[in-house]
C-alpha cells in the first residue's frame, strides 16, 4: 500500500515513493516511529530474559502456577488483555505513558519467548546435561556452557518474535498508552 500512488489504497493506481517523502518530513509521526522503535526494543529484550528463565523453569520444574501465568496472555484476545492491564495500572495508580506500554508488551511477549525456548529444551537429548554434570560443572556452569549455546537459537528467535510483535500490537498500547502518548 505504501507505493501506491492512490490516497485510498482501494486500487492500484501507479508507483510512487511520495508517501515516503511526507513521512520523512512529518516530525509527529518521526517521534511515534521511534517511540514504537524503543518500546519494541526494550520490552523485547526484557522479555527475552524472561521468557527464557520462564522457558528453562517450565521445562525443568513441573510448576503448575508458571505455565498458567505465562501463557494466559497469549490465550486472552488482545482487547482483553488491554482492559485487564489497564485496571491493573489504575488500581496501582501506575502513571500511564511509554513505561506502561512498555510493561505491557513485556507482559504479552514473555509467553512467545518461553514456548520457543521450551519447546527447543524438550527437543534436546538431557545426557547431554547429565554428562556436564558428571564431568564436576554446576548448575549456572551447566547452564552458561551447554544449555544456553544450545538455546541460543530458540532465544534469539524469540527475540525476533516479540520484536514483531510488539512493533505489530497496536490494541493493547491504546489502552494501556494514556493521553497524548503517540
Amino acid at each position: 500500500y505504501s507505493f501506491n500512488n492512490s490516497r485510498l489504497n482501494a486500487e492500484w493506481v501507479g508507483f510512487t515513493l511520495d508517501w515516503y517523502y511526507k513521512l520523512a518530513h512529518n516530525e509527529e509521526m518521526l517521534a511515534a516511529a521511534g517511540n514504537s522503535l524503543l518500546i519494541a526494543l526494550v520490552a523485547s529484550l526484557v522479555a527475552t530474559a524472561l521468557g527464557t528463565m520462564a522457558g528453562v523453569a517450565m521445562y525443568r520444574y513441573k510448576l503448575r502456577l508458571l505455565p498458567v501465568l505465562v501463557l494466559t496472555p497469549i490465550a486472552i484476545p488482545e482487547n482483553l488483555m488491554g482492559v485487564a492491564l489497564l485496571i491493573f495500572f489504575v488500581l496501582l495508580n501506575f502513571t500511564l505513558g511509554l513505561v506502561s506500554v512498555a510493561l505491557a508488551h513485556i507482559a504479552f511477549c514473555v509467553g512467545f519467548v518461553a514456548i520457543v525456548v521450551r519447546t527447543n529444551l524438550a527437543m534436546l537429548d538431557e545426557s547431554i546435561f547429565e554428562a556436564a554434570r558428571d564431568l564436576g560443572a554446576g548448575p549456572w556452569q551447566t547452564f552458561r556452557r551447554v544449555t544456553l549455546p544450545l538455546i541460543l537459537p530458540a532465544v534469539l528467535a524469540g527475540f525476533l518474535m516479540s520484536f514483531t510483535l510488539s512493533i505489530d500490537d497496536f490494541v493493547i498500547t491504546v489502552f494501556v498508552a494514556g493521553v497524548g502518548v503517540t
